[in-house]
């Protein structure tokens, strides 16, 4: 490879070794300011999105422990890479689509496990990472919530007789 293929090709590389996921979309007819918009999305989402060249980026998933690609790089190809939640990326990523119908998201890997687009369109539609914590602790506390309401139910019943009692007589 020439040198400024070298380098290409270790930027790629880089990339996606700091990601724990990437996704590849088809961004066939879309305009630089609809990029520009896309590019500005997902940078809140936590992601960015690079153009790549095909050849240049098989050999650098081979390189990244992505080796079955099964040919899948053809055509006008960017990659999504994020260091959050890609949840929030293959969302922004889908709600895009939806207004622009482009780009088309291709298929993705999380944690070198190939994610076709059904997967995709799958994480997109979970909610984002802090409601399901909220939800999370909110299962968490539930019991608890429940023993102290438990607990205080006889001081309660107790509290109740006493008072008819004084009022009674």
């Amino acid at each position: 490879m020439r040198a400024e293929k070298q380098f290409i090709g270790n930027e790629y590389l880089g990339r996606l070794n700091a990601s724990p996921f990437f996704i590849i979309v088809d961004y066939r007819g879309l305009t630089v300011g609809h990029f520009t918009e896309l590019r500005k999305r997902l940078k809140k989402a936590g992601g960015e999105i690079h153009v790549v060249k095909n050849s240049i980026f098989r050999i650098v998933a081979k390189e990244a422990g992505v080796s079955d690609l099964k040919g899948s790089l053809a055509g006008q190809l960017a990659v999504v890479t994020g260091q959050r939640d890609i949840s929030a990326t293959a969302k922004v990523i889908k709600t895009f689509q939806a207004e622009f119908d482009k780009p088309k998201a291709r298929f993705g890997y999380l944690n070198n496990q190939r994610l076709e687009t059904a997967d995709l369109v799958a994480l997109a539609d979970l909610p984002s990472i802090e409601v399901l914590r909220s939800k999370l602790l909110g299962v968490l506390k539930a019991p608890a919530g429940q023993l102290v309401r438990l607990l205080n139910t006889p001081a309660t019943q107790l509290t109740r007789v006493l008072q008819a009692r004084v009022e009674k007589g």
